[in-house]
């Protein structure tokens, strides 16, 4: 324990400051660079960490993988893992994934929810399901970005709802990562962050108003079509 508690110390020491996600030019370091230092992770934790990427980073996913199949891995994952941290982690993302779903299903015409079906994950379901003719699913008391989130999908200001959400992802994983700083906890928070980077700096304006027509139009069959 004592020798994976140094590594873990000498791999976040490895690891440049992030800074601030929308003021980001470029990440602080390449993913190649990031996948080496990464390689001081046990074995175990680094299956860990895999897993919870496969979980929340669905841009990256094979477009044939279902709501279905995505509802089963987060199952799976909450009954093997039992660190609070890293379960908050993932719990918060398919909130807040579940509750775009909803937003777009609804802008795109569909009246009553999905009912039969897995569509989404997570303690808010039901209450989605219940609410779901109220603009904010009435979530605005827990969630005070959602009523935002809706006026800015209804008004297609597609930009603009990719950086609030970003935003509230990356100031909800700060809170978690407190008190965090060379720990497994500690890199996942960071890999997380760096995630957000990557895909911030490499936005392209004009294809995420091309890509957010086309989700409206075509759907969200797959939950990893959602920030595509």
């Amino acid at each position: 324990m004592f020798k994976k508690t140094t590594k873990y110390v000498t791999l976040m020491v490895s690891l440049p400051y992030l800074g601030e996600l929308f003021k980001s030019q470029q990440t602080p370091l390449s993913r190649f660079k990031l996948e080496e230092r990464l390689k001081l992770l046990s074995e175990e934790d680094a299956k860990l960490l895999r897993q919870i990427q496969n979980l929340i980073r669905w841009h990256y996913l094979p477009i044939e993988r279902t709501d279905a199949e995505i509802v089963a891995a987060a199952k799976r994952f909450f009954q093997q893992v039992k660190n609070p941290l890293l379960r908050e982690a993932v719990a918060f993302r398919l909130e807040l994934h579940t509750i775009v779903a909803a937003l777009r299903r609804r802008k795109r015409g569909e009246d009553t929810p999905p009912m039969g079906e897995s569509w989404g994950y997570g303690r808010w379901v039901n209450h989605i399901e219940r609410h779901w003719a109220e603009p904010a699913f009435q979530l605005q008391g827990v969630f005070p970005w959602v009523p935002e989130a809706n006026r800015l999908l209804q008004a297609n200001e597609s930009m603009a709802l990719e950086r609030l959400l970003f935003g509230y992802v990356w100031n909800r994983l700060g809170q978690l990562g407190t008190g965090h700083y060379f720990d497994f906890e500690a890199v996942v928070i960071y890999v997380l962050r760096w995630d957000l980077i990557d895909r911030w700096v490499r936005y392209d304006s004009e294809a995420a108003i091309e890509r957010f027509r086309n989700l409206v139009d075509a759907g969200v069959g797959e939950f990893n079509q959602l920030f595509a």
